[in-house]
């Protein structure tokens, strides 16, 4: 039976979230009960009608982009005539007189440092911890246990595994770190003085080729650690001979630790399945943990119990005798939700009310208590607040995000500023209006980032009525996606963010393939990118090493002022000219079936919105909201195109119902789907297809949240 709400400031507040605000999040703020309600009702008052007003524009615009698409038929492609068009109807926007970002302090991490960030789902405590400690992880225990060095092993250790990881860290470090004479492999002793490290090679003291890379000395119970600086980035050499792997080297180095996730984004929105009070309390509860320092999950692995807790600093004595403090955790981040869903947690006159508006006021004040913090571990050493805001359409939903992030200062007693935005540039109208969309957040930007998911969702939703896309290969290699991706980069960087902000790229969504990940994703920091998503703490410590390789401060030097790849390019979508094949369009109706399918039980049976799921030929990918966009909209495509027929796409679901039911057969939560095919489940990845042209920018939210809350109430 549904409680009463507790009526606060003329709103309708869930009780069990009010009682949340103020005896969890509030105490320790200086922020009163009084204030914060009267905030948010303020807030709601002067912004959730813009919100709507926001949503019908973006609404408006595509009906006229459909309709313009259908008007010409199968005419040629013609861009100017599209440019001139878009630019009309006020899809396109001037681009602003060239500026500088002035977003006042920022933590280093952010501004002059590059290196892997980590997304993780801040409902689950043990990834959100785990993220948080990924700010150093082991060089050999990434190679060990992954594909990095061949088939994953077997149980116990195996020396000539172990052997070929020591080889492969020694390659690392005479690249990184060279000494100036011989191989980091032939090194017998490392040992420091005042002078600094000192390395013994055929019996003869070497030093590094550049002895400043030295940092200093950190001792942690019987291990002795040398700490290296290379790119920004800190590498520790850790010597201990008493241990197994130190015992069987020469020099006694056991391990490699390298500096990896220097920032991490908790989310509230893409890979969590929150829908009611008590999942956006559970989400922001570990949200206020984190800013307050002491959260903690117990869990049980391997038989025994283990209470994982946020990492301490770290302290190095420099060769002078000082000491300076290492950070110990990620920059922690969190993304809250965009501008569409509302929420019935906090209700005004009987309404919904915008959930992303709930995030702000919530996220924001959960992070004072990082800023109130005076001594020990902080998260932001520079009293900053970093939001990430997603799925923003265009320049005026930067802005109002601006004031409307103003308005939540004002409310919670912040200075101007404070808090910092990032501007994911994962949605059409963002990309093809990127300078006046940075330049409307100048004030308090801190990263662009380019969601190449969302984005190729978003692609296909927009021209939805140009015709049918190319399959998935096609895709990949299209002229608007390299265009996309360069002119992030450029446009990032004439904006003045070089020094100032990241500028990054998008997930490596094959969690496992992370020898493949080795090959490919030095691609990012190639680019000038400064940071790029990692899918886990392994995958970050072996994301470094691409840092290491590449000085992206200089390549970002390279880059700056090379011409941007002109607009035209962004806005050709890429349409099939031709048939496609009838087998590889049924190869890819049965891939993304099933990949919505194993993605949406999980989500809406469940509540896990973000997983590895085993596609079609049983290889695990990364899936969240994002990726389920994709398909859902590939589909909707086509058969809005005739590729496909409604016949079709009902029949591969449910085969590939069958499927996935026998993928997930070892799981006791799990409920099949077949042979039923009427829980809410299977029926919000029907929707998803079959709906996909009207859902709002395609978006799977408005389905996934209904069926769940179904699924919950059953």
């Amino acid at each position: 039976m549904t409680r009463p709400a507790t009526p606060r400031h003329g709103l309708e507040v869930d009780p069990d979230f009010a009682q949340f605000i103020e005896t969890q999040v509030l105490p320790g703020t200086d922020v009163s009960a009084d204030a914060f309600w009267n905030g948010y009702a303020g807030l709601l008052d002067g912004f959730a009608a813009e919100n709507v007003t926001l949503l019908e524009r973006r609404a408006a615009l595509q009906g006229q982009i459909d309709a313009w698409h259908k008007a010409r038929g199968n005419q040629p492609w013609d861009a100017a005539a599209y440019r001139a068009f878009l630019t009309d109807i006020g899809y396109l926007v001037d681009e602003p007189a060239p500026f500088a970002i002035e977003n006042g302090t920022i933590d280093p991490e952010i501004a002059t440092l590059a290196g892997p960030q980590l997304v993780v789902p801040v409902s689950n405590a043990r990834f959100a911890l785990n993220a948080a400690n990924a700010r150093w992880g082991s060089l050999y225990d990434a190679m060990y246990g992954s594909d990095v060095m061949g088939p994953e092993p077997a149980s116990g250790l195996d020396p000539a595994r172990r052997d070929a990881v020591v080889a492969k860290a020694a390659e690392f470090l005479d690249q990184a770190l060279p000494l100036a004479k011989g191989s980091h492999a032939d090194v017998t002793a490392y040992d420091a003085d005042a002078q600094g490290l000192m390395a013994t090679v055929a019996g003869q003291p070497v030093r590094l080729a550049e002895p400043s890379a030295f940092v200093g000395t950190r001792h942690n119970g019987a291990d002795v650690g040398y700490v290296l600086r290379h790119n920004g980035l800190h590498v520790e050499l850790v010597i201990n001979s008493d241990h197994p792997i130190g015992a069987a080297s020469a020099s006694g180095l056991r391990d490699v630790v390298l500096e990896a996730a220097l920032s991490a984004i908790q989310d509230c929105e893409d890979s969590v399945a929150a829908v009611d009070a008590e999942d956006k309390i559970a989400v922001y509860g570990n949200w206020l943990g984190l800013m307050k320092g002491d959260l903690a999950e117990t869990f049980d692995k391997g038989g025994k119990s283990m209470t994982r807790r946020l990492q301490d600093d770290r302290t190095v004595t420099r060769p002078d005798g000082s000491t300076v403090t290492l950070q110990g955790r990620a920059l922690l981040l969190v993304r809250n939700v965009g501008h569409l869903m509302t929420t019935d947690v906090v209700r005004k006159d009987g309404q919904s009310t915008p959930e992303g508006m709930m995030d702000a006021m919530v996220t924001v004040a959960c992070a004072i208590h990082d800023l109130k913090k005076s001594d020990g571990p902080r998260n932001s050493r520079n009293g900053a607040i970093y939001i990430v805001k997603p799925k923003m359409h265009g320049p005026d939903e930067a802005a109002f995000a601006d004031r409307l992030f103003a308005h939540v200062e004002a409310a919670l007693g912040l200075a101007p500023n404070t808090v910092k935005l990032g501007l994911m540039d994962e949605e059409r109208r963002t990309s093809a209006n990127l300078a006046a969309c940075i330049h409307a957040i100048r004030n308090r930007i801190f990263f662009v980032n380019t969601g190449f998911l969302d984005r190729t969702g978003d692609e296909i939703h927009t021209s939805m009525q140009a015709g049918a896309f190319v399959g998935r290969d096609g895709m990949k290699t299209a002229t608007w996606l390299k265009a996309y991706e360069d002119r992030n980069v450029l446009i990032g960087l004439a904006s003045g963010m070089r020094g100032r902000a990241q500028i990054g790229k998008g997930m490596w969504a094959k969690p496992d393939a992370l020898a493949e990940m080795l090959q490919v994703k030095v691609g990012h920091p190639k680019s000038g990118a400064s940071t790029a998503w990692v899918p886990s703490p392994t995958a970050a410590t072996l994301h470094a090493l691409h840092y290491h390789q590449i000085d992206v401060a200089a390549r970002q030097d390279e880059l700056a002022g090379q011409p941007i790849p002109d607009l035209d390019l962004l806005l050709t979508p890429a349409l099939a000219d031709g048939p496609i094949p009838q087998d590889q369009v049924l190869r890819e109706l049965d891939n993304s079936a099933q990949g919505i399918l194993g993605y949406v039980v999980r989500w809406v049976d469940q509540g896990i919105g973000c997983s590895k799921v085993p596609d079609i030929d049983d290889v695990q990918l990364m899936e969240d909201r994002a990726t389920c966009r994709i398909s859902a909209q590939y589909l909707a495509n086509w058969l809005e195109h005739g590729l496909i027929t409604v016949d079709q796409v009902e029949d591969a679901l449910r085969r590939m119902a069958a499927k996935v039911d026998g993928q997930n057969s070892g799981d006791p939560a799990y409920r099949p789907m077949a042979p039923g095919f009427d829980g809410p489940a299977f029926l919000a990845a029907r929707d998803l297809v079959l709906t996909g042209t009207s859902q709002p920018s395609g978006y799977t939210e408005p389905s996934l949240h209904a069926r769940r809350a179904e699924a919950k109430a059953m």
